[in-house]
């Protein structure tokens, strides 16, 4: 029999007849000793989901960026209809460059740029809202009483008459600082949408819109006018449009991935496989989510990605390990299963973290994060497949390069002697361990002291999805400089008894809530029937303002009816609206007005009046608030679901409380830090970055399970703790750190993004995957010289392979 042994390995088996097949585990056998039908399957399954990989579409949702299930969504959901958009409209300001609006060539682009939008598809046509349209009207008292008109009369024909009778309507209006700036330069159409076409029933296709709006800004955009949009669908079709820029993100992580890998390992051949195997998972993962009737949205565009990634950091550790055993003299197949066995169960344990990481973020009551969660699970239960059966079946098939084998023992036996992995080595001993400690309860302390600051929700103002330079965010800068009205606004809605909103006891409730909100930091006013009433009350005396005042009168308050836009009330006056204005959608100004409004609704009597009610929140920053509570309340949620969910995995795979410590608290440390840093970066915790501090725990974790798994067998063998921090660190730590440094690189990739939060998202990733390894490789042989007691040797453990987890 040509075997021969190391002190170091397991038995070298250089030729495949010395072999026995009935060795390992079952799961070993079922796989291994049926290796052409693995790959048939595999290639079957390749072909299927790679066909409908192909026709996945990309797609976004408003309602599914809410969340649904709250009671302000719930509200505003039930009362949408009476609300004009609520909280999805748009906002396209129609800017002069030379003079005022009140020029016949303005106001015919103007009348066109009407016409367009209101044939696009999805526009809640009925509400559509600008100069031109009927629903804008003027309202003046005179002495047979009050006397009105559309702005833009039947008998506007250009001529310097009708522009000043324009003029005077504008002024009759209302609508200054509403519709039109106060500098007469500009003028809005207000476009509320629906979140379905009504012609087909779809989803409103905001990718689609998004391009439609742009083309129309180009058709009219020219030396005498310019076009600014705001509004949540262009911020959508913003992010379509920068998503398209994911295939070149890929294509670099792909080419870092491999490029860093190759350059480790110099085997073209073992390296194509790992990268082959990684994309194999992301085809299945595209493929089955069309399956499942699900689309890729700017959020979960980037978790492919993640996915390969994340394949190659456990596809290296595979690779690592054959290298290693081929060196030695083991036949390919034999190394091949050698390497599944050391590693199987820490990567399957490795994997479910990554997993339960993912699928706790479906906690989160928002449909775009839950479906991240489906779409990234599903991802990464496919790679313990691919990536710890596939891969080390295709390579006891190809084999790896000779030279590169031998390259990689020399490696290894070199990393024992000089360099930093000697400094590394040392991480056991009592004084670099104490220091290590120190260090490590020194950073807890400064990043517990500054994570305690961070906020929930957006800390900028415009889209802070977007960059700050970004066209909709100079849009938005023009919208807040030139209207009083900004589009950051948060709707009250009432509700009465049929024919009883203009009730004086309901009115002076309203106008007793519109005076409070005011009052606030960050409101910069309201409109309301209410309001509207004082104004009415004004114009019927003779235009004196001591008359602007609620009259206890039911019939004259009764009267303000057939002057009210609708989107104060409702056909059967049973339903009212208070519009409040915000400065910014911060989000200490969504908190400071949630809570003056929630005092004031505790307020209320609950008795003969009971059936009026006063509800929140409609309106983009009523839900914007609504999602800052639910992402405030998942925050700590999540992380106690995901850090429970580690420990009883490591429990189950090391059947040790001291090892499981050793592995989660570097976790721990990390995820402290990340908060620092958001607070530092002034990033605030919402739908985009609340499922970073997930990921980073869950794949986080992958280091440890891969470094102890060896330590833990060494010590099982009856080696010192020193000498296991050593294996380990030979044998899985050179990749721990290739990977770590990999994967921050590939995810550093996003910052390049034209999309803000696909940035942050990079930035965070890659702070984690560095501070993470770090921790494998620092803080954890630190902590093992406290925990880790070497036991007694048993008969068995002495007696098993090295690198077999018992």
């Amino acid at each position: 029999m040509a075997i021969s042994t190391d002190d170091s390995t397991q038995p070298v088996i250089q030729r495949l007849e010395d072999f026995d097949p009935a060795s390992g585990s079952r799961t070993e056998r079922l796989f291994f000793n049926h290796r052409p039908w693995v790959l048939l399957l595999c290639l079957l399954a390749t072909l299927v989901l790679g066909w409908q990989a192909a026709r996945i579409g990309l797609a976004a949702s408003f309602e599914k960026t809410i969340p649904t299930h709250h009671p302000y969504v719930q509200n505003f959901l039930k009362h949408r209809e009476q609300l004009a958009g609520g909280g999805n409209a748009l906002r396209v300001a129609v800017a002069a460059k030379q003079g005022t609006i009140f020029d016949p060539g303005y106001l015919d682009t103007l009348r066109q740029i009407n016409d367009e939008l209101f044939l696009m598809p999805g526009v809640d046509r009925p509400f559509i809202k600008s100069l031109w349209t009927a629903n804008t009207r003027w309202v003046a008292v005179t002495e047979d009483g009050l006397d009105g008109d559309t702005v833009m009369s039947d008998r506007y024909d250009g001529s310097p008459a009708a522009l000043a009778e324009v003029r005077a309507n504008v002024e009759r209006s209302g609508e200054i600082g509403q519709l039109v700036a106060a500098d007469f330069k500009s003028s809005i159409v207000y476009v509320p949408l629906l979140d379905k076409d009504p012609r087909t029933g779809a989803p409103l296709d905001y990718g689609d819109l998004g391009r439609r709006i742009e083309e129309l800004r180009q058709r009219h955009t020219n030396g005498k006018v310019d076009i600014h949009i705001v509004g949540f669908a262009k911020v959508m079709g913003d992010l379509i449009e920068g998503v398209h820029q994911v295939a070149l993100f890929f294509l670099a992580a792909l080419a870092i991935c491999a490029g860093v890998l190759f350059g480790y390992t110099r085997c073209a051949r073992s390296t194509s496989i790992v990268v082959a195997c990684s994309l194999v998972a992301v085809v299945w993962q595209l493929g089955l989510l069309r399956l499942l009737g699900y689309a890729l949205d700017p959020y979960s565009v980037l978790v492919p990605f993640l996915v390969f990634a994340i394949g190659m950091s456990h596809g290296a550790q595979k690779m690592n390990g054959i290298l290693q055993d081929v060196g030695r003299g083991t036949h390919r197949v034999v190394a091949a299963r050698y390497t599944f066995r050391r590693l199987f169960a820490a990567g399957l344990t490795a994997l479910l973290c990554d997993a339960v990481g993912f699928a706790v973020l479906a906690l989160i009551d928002i449909r775009v994060i839950q479906e991240l969660a489906i779409n990234a699970s599903i991802g990464v239960a496919l790679l313990i497949f691919t990536n710890l059966v596939l891969l080390p079946v295709l390579l006891s098939y190809v084999g790896v390069n000779p030279q590169a084998a031998q390259r990689s023992l020399r490696q290894e036996q070199a990393a024992q002697l000089r360099g930093a992995w000697a400094v590394l080595a040392g991480f056991t001993r009592t004084r670099p361990a104490l220091w290590a400690c120190a260090a490590a309860a020194l950073l807890l302390a400064g990043a517990a002291a500054l994570s305690s600051r961070i906020q929930v929700g957006d800390l900028d103002a415009g889209a802070p999805a977007l960059r700050a330079d970004s066209r909709y965010n100079r849009d938005s800068a023009f919208v807040v400089q030139n209207y009083a009205a900004s589009s950051d606004i948060l709707t009250v809605m009432v509700t009465t008894p049929d024919d009883q909103c203009t009730r004086y006891a309901n009115l002076s409730r309203v106008d007793e809530l519109a005076w409070r909100l005011k009052q606030l930091p960050g409101v910069e006013g309201t409109q309301s029937m209410a309001g509207l009433a004082k104004l009415a009350m004004v114009g019927f005396n003779e235009g004196q303002f001591k008359w602007y005042e609620l009259i206890a009168n039911d019939k004259s308050l009764g009267g303000v009816q057939a002057i009210a836009p609708r989107e104060l009330f409702n056909k059967a006056c049973s339903f009212l609206a208070l519009h409040v204005f915000l400065k910014d959608h911060k989000a200490q100004t969504l908190e400071r007005v949630v809570a003056a409004t929630e005092a004031f609704i505790a307020e209320q009597p609950q008795g003969a009046d009971g059936d009026v009610r006063f509800m929140l929140g409609a309106g983009s920053a009523g839900i914007e608030a609504a999602t800052n509570i639910v992402v405030r309340q998942a925050m700590h949620q999540m992380l106690l679901w995901v850090y429970g969910a580690v420990l009883l995995l490591c429990l189950l795979t090391f059947r040790s409380w001291r090892a499981t410590v050793v592995a989660v608290l570097p976790l721990a440390l990390t995820s402290m830090l990340c908060e620092a840093l958001m607070v530092v970066l002034g990033m605030g915790v919402k739908v985009a970055t609340l499922p970073v501090i997930a990921l980073g725990v869950g794949i986080g974790v992958d280091y440890a399970l891969y470094v102890l798994a060896v330590m833990l067998q060494r010590l099982k063998r009856g080696d010192s703790l020193d000498a296991a921090w050593r294996a380990a660190l030979q044998f899985t730590g050179r990749v721990v750190l290739l990977t770590g440094m990999t994967l921050a690189l590939a995810v550093g990739t996003w910052l390049g993004s034209p999309i803000k939060f696909q940035a942050d998202m990079g930035l965070l990733l890659a702070f984690m995957f560095l501070w993470n390894m770090v921790g494998a490789l620092v803080l954890l042989p630190a902590l093992a010289r406290w925990l880790l007691t070497p036991p007694k040797p048993s008969a068995a453990a002495v007696a098993a392979p090295v690198g077999q987890v018992a």
